[in-house]
């Protein structure tokens, strides 16, 4: 036997557990050593919070006060009014797609009416010039010179009505606005007074008199969205709203609800909104496989990769959350794609359309974990 060995099992079993595990958990000493480590003891009561890093609250009461001004006229169309407020605090544009009569201009008019924002609006027709929109220079007798008159496009919110009634000169002056959010008329620069948001709207079904936006044009719009026809206790509810109002106008009782100040400062707070990176390679896939699917014609450009990331945290910010999640990024990715796709001709007779692919790629695209 060596001097090292233990004849006693018991002894042995002392030696590797010299304090019972009870006494271990309970013992005034062991305690007082996690105190001294800094790391104090967690129990089953102990509530564990996670405080946001951004205030959202101030932001969310706001967009629940503009739904419920939205509410008290529209009826239903809750996915539509989510997509123009996440548009409104991602600073882009949207295109409304619908039959004549499914509330498209109506909306947008009940939305302006919430903001205190400079509003104007443009029908578009087959004789609108550019000059009609931007403005014209105007020969002042009393000065002899040239003074610039500002044209409707000069505002803070724009309704552009029936936008694929214009033809293509007069849509094009749309182009460096929309994009930069300036203009340059005879070679002088204006810039737009921030927010500067266009909302447009078009029919698809009437051909006669419309002309086909382009492409370059339906990239600068951040959303598409299409308006479908209410159910039936939707139509019942709007038949009965209708006849309670008999002669007042419906949206004389909207109040103002955000200032100008107050978007341009919800704006910079959605920028901030934290995204991991393994989202961004997530859009990022989502993105790239339209440029891969035989399906399309024509893949979205990284212009829509940037959109989707702008709508995502807009999505986030909507739902009171200073992170984006893989749901606002799918959220995200139907509007901003549908309309930046050209689906290939074959695929288009059978009856497809870009919003059913974009649903197939995000659907074949991995979700991070």
């Amino acid at each position: 036997m060596t001097e090292f060995e233990n004849t006693n099992p018991e002894e042995n079993q002392e030696n590797i557990n010299p304090v019972p595990q009870q006494e271990t958990e309970n013992s005034p000493e062991t305690v007082h050593q996690a105190t001294d480590n800094t790391i104090a003891p967690v129990t089953e009561n102990e509530d564990i919070s996670f405080t946001s890093r951004i205030d959202l609250n101030e932001l969310k009461n706001s967009i629940e006060a503009i739904k419920r001004e939205i509410s008290s006229v529209i009826v239903g169309q809750h996915k539509m009014i989510d997509r123009l407020l996440v548009a409104i605090l991602s600073n882009g544009h949207v295109l409304i797609e619908g039959v004549p009569g499914v509330a498209k201009t109506i909306t947008a008019k009940l939305l302006s009416k919430t903001l205190s924002l400079d509003f104007s609006r443009i029908q578009f027709t087959p004789d609108l010039m550019p000059s009609d929109i931007l403005g014209t220079s105007v020969f002042d007798l009393s000065k002899s010179e040239f003074n610039f008159k500002k044209g409707p496009v000069f505002s803070n919110f724009v309704l552009i009505d029936e936008i694929n009634r214009a033809p293509a000169k007069t849509q094009a002056a749309l182009f460096e606005v929309m994009e930069e959010r300036q203009i340059t008329v005879e070679g002088e620069t204006y810039i737009m007074e921030a927010p500067f948001l266009v909302i447009a709207t078009q029919n698809p079904i009437e051909q006669e008199g419309t002309y086909r936006l382009p492409e370059a044009q339906l990239d600068r719009f951040l959303f598409k969205i299409n308006i479908s026809y209410p159910n039936l206790e939707e139509e019942i509810s709007i038949l009965q709203r209708e006849n309670a109002l008999q002669n007042r106008d419906k949206l004389q009782d909207i109040k103002k609800v955000l200032t100008q100040s107050d978007i341009v400062k919800y704006q910079a707070l959605v920028k901030q909104i934290v995204i991991e990176p393994n989202l961004l390679e997530y859009i990022a896939k989502i993105v790239s496989n339209t440029r891969e699917n035989p399906f399309l014609y024509l893949g979205a450009s990284p212009r829509a990769s940037i959109a989707i990331l702008n709508a995502a945290k807009g999505y986030a910010a909507l739902r009171n959350r200073d992170f984006v999640t893989p749901d606002d990024i799918k959220d995200s990715a139907v509007p901003v794609l549908q309309h930046r796709v050209v689906v290939a001709p074959e695929r288009e007779m059978e009856g497809l359309s870009g919003e059913q692919i974009i649903k197939q790629i995000i659907d074949t695209v991995e979700i991070p974990r």
